[in-house]
């Protein structure tokens, strides 16, 4: 038996020889084209919602709503910031230029966006059915694959969440590098010396769709480890030299074994494609050491990109403060009962939300050791059940891409996230479907039965992710939903009291916040929330305080420059202009491109009699991010340096850029009077 053998109660995809011959309404082609376009629609029934919902107020504003930057559209300007910009505490370039195109092509409107995202999903189900079917040579498994990768409810954030663009770009090239790949496989192992000469060409192709992907998001860091578990299986570059008892087994296995294969595959009238290049295991020949560190070997530019990647995103991840240092030992615990809750949330999908807490007690003793056992068993179920060796891809895919978000390097307060799941639950897919699949051959349920409880499986899932989707329809609805399904969540709280905020109740929003405050007095967003609600109630001293422990608080400097720029507001409304001159200063020094605080520190320098400065402050905030208010500030400034040609050039570029330069004096006129 070679490796990746394995039993069909699948679709049809050619006859055996020796089957007798049936009608087939379409052709094997036509099926799959057929299949595929049954999994689009699928996908747009389940989430045509999203092209109505608005952007989140989590991560959404700093991607695109708020984010100058992507605002500007697609420029040469924002393709060098993307290039090099750590905002969002990532570098991921290819991420921020997809945004940015978006405005491009939809100006700044969540509909556009959302449906880029609809269409990515449904891109990568497609492209996840042709890599699985083309590798394997099962189109139902395959497609059975696809279809929960498409339909599962806890790759809704993923789609619906704008922010996350990330997610599914990302998972784009690492399936079209998985799908090169194969091409590489097969010219690198061919005795064709014409197909042997493109192993180099389609190598650099495989990096660079990996580079584009990392580019996205570094999540597909692991891709080096998942190709040589797909030369294991189903490519069949790797067998294992088998020892006696391997020898023994495969021994008792011998005919009647195989007998049961093909007759399972006969009745199936699917033929498996053999994997080309696999060797017999346990015959000699088998890989030695030397073979394997020939394919290691090979993939070491891949890792060369690994480590360029990882140094890249830490350093971004430090700049703007992501890294949230959990001890050790609670990370540890985390890990193993996060395995575990994502293997509870795979096969019942219950309970899921935008943002799941760390415990704010500690996980027992009995809790951690039984999710280790857990883990630790189904490996060992797995490592016996060699004869499939699906199985130990499958879950060996699951634990591996699961690592870099798996909190042993802590990047935010998460404890887990549905996100974090795109990738890894490929592999838990692939270990049920190729399992479920050979059961049935082996006790021969029938085909339409098989058929029949797919459609129900995918019905029910479809219809859960629906409802999740809807949760996303605003943002108090999103929010009390997460509220309702976990417990001591503070950013949950933080963002409905933000939510309920914006909508003017903010009777309704301050005990969020307070709860906020109270479940992780660390959280410089609640107190700076808590402070704002103080400014606006009159309260200027408990808002000063506010701001100044938010400032104190906050790790990302886009946050310590927003706490500062609103305790310059609180001390002006005191009358101290100059300690709300050195706040605007901390300001912008925390956050040079924040154009608002730029804004804030010249209308200060112009109430404390200091043009020049105002001159300077306005003009960096309209090289950031350019506005008809900020040329008439800028003018001002001007006109009380005695530069009147400068302050007239400035007043020409307010009217060029305005549509009502009327109502664009009068915001000039308040915030610099009021």
């Amino acid at each position: 038996m070679r490796v990746g053998d394995v039993t069909s109660v699948d679709l049809k995809t050619a006859q055996q020889s020796h089957a007798p011959a049936r009608t087939q309404r379409f052709s094997p082609r036509v099926q799959k084209l057929l299949l595929g376009f049954l999994l689009a629609i699928a996908v747009v029934a389940v989430y045509y919602p999203v092209h109505s919902q608005p952007f989140a107020n989590y991560d959404d504003p700093d991607y695109v709503s708020d984010n100058f930057h992507v605002r500007a559209g697609l420029t040469w300007k924002t393709i060098k910031w993307a290039m090099t910009t750590r905002d969002a505490a990532n570098w991921h370039p290819v991420t921020w230029l997809s945004h940015a195109l978006d405005v491009q092509l939809f100006g700044v409107d969540p509909a556009g966006p959302h449906d880029v995202n609809v269409v990515l999903h449904i891109v990568n189900a497609l492209l996840l059915f042709w890599i699985l079917q083309r590798a394997t040579g099962y189109v139902g498994r395959s497609w059975m694959v696809a279809a929960l990768f498409a339909l599962h409810p806890i790759n809704v954030e993923s789609v619906a969440w704008v922010a996350e663009r990330k997610n599914l770009l990302s998972m784009f090239f690492f399936l079209l590098a998985l799908g090169a790949y194969r091409w590489y496989a097969t010219a690198a192992d061919s005795d064709d010396a014409k197909l042997h000469g493109s192993r180099g060409l389609s190598f650099l192709l495989v990096a660079v769709l990996f580079a584009l992907g990392l580019m996205s998001k570094p999540q597909v860091i692991t891709f080096p480890f998942v190709l040589l578990l797909w030369d294991y299986w189903p490519l069949g570059r790797i067998a294992f030299r088998a020892l006696p008892f391997t020898l023994r087994q495969n021994g008792s296995i011998g005919s009647s074994g195989e007998k049961r294969i093909e007759k399972s595959e006969e009745r199936s009238g699917e033929r498996r494609r053999e994997p080309r290049l696999a060797q017999k295991m346990g015959e000699p020949g088998a890989p030695a050491n030397s073979e394997w560190r020939s394919l290691l070997w090979e993939k070491l530019p891949l890792l060369g990109l690994c480590l360029i990647s990882a140094l890249l995103t830490l350093n971004a991840q430090a700049a703007g403060g992501a890294r949230s240092y959990y001890p050790r030992s609670m990370r540890l615990e985390n890990a193993f009962v996060s395995y575990v809750r994502y293997l509870a949330k795979a096969f019942w999908p219950s309970h899921l939300a935008l943002f799941y807490p760390y415990s704010l007690k500690p996980y027992s003793v009995l809790t951690v050791a039984a999710c280790a056992v857990l883990l630790l068993g189904i490996t060992a179920v797995v490592a016996l059940a060699y004869r499939r060796p699906y199985l130990t891809v499958g879950w060996l895919w699951f634990l591996g891409t699961l690592v870099p978000m798996i909190g042993l390097v802590q990047v935010g307060t998460q404890a887990m996230a549905d996100r974090y799941a795109y990738l890894p639950f490929i592999g838990l897919f692939i270990m049920v479907c190729w399992l479920v699949a050979d059961w049935a051959a082996q006790v021969r349920v029938p085909l339409m039965a098989m058929r029949a409880i797919s459609v129900v499986v995918l019905a029910a899932l479809g219809l859960v992710s629906h409802r999740q989707v809807g949760f996303w329809n605003d943002h108090i609805t999103l929010w009390t939903h997460t509220l309702d399904v976990t417990h001591d969540n503070w950013v949950a709280e933080n963002n409905l009291g933000t939510a309920l905020l914006k909508k003017a109740r903010v009777e309704e929003a301050i005990p969020h916040f307070r709860a906020a405050v109270r479940l992780d007095p660390s959280d410089p967003n609640s107190t700076l929330n808590i402070g704002t609600y103080e400014q606006m109630h009159g309260d200027l001293p408990a808002a000063i305080k506010s701001y100044k422990a938010a400032a104190a608080l906050a790790r990302n400097p886009e946050t310590r420059a927003k706490a500062y720029n609103n305790l310059g507001y609180a001390y002006k409304g005191v009358g101290d202009f100059i300690n709300a001159r050195d706040s605007f200063e901390k300001a912008v020094e925390a956050a040079p491109e924040f154009s608002g605080a730029w804004i804030s520190l010249g209308l200060m320098a112009q109430r404390t009699a200091d043009p020049a400065l105002a001159v300077t402050a306005y003009s960096r905030a309209l090289q950031i991010y350019p506005s008809d208010f900020g040329y008439l500030l800028l003018a001002g400034a001007l006109d009380e340096t005695g530069d009147r040609a400068q302050a007239a050039a400035a007043r020409q570029q307010a009217q060029k850029r305005s549509r009502d330069l009327g109502a664009a004096e009068r915001y000039a006129h308040e915030l610099l009077y009021h």
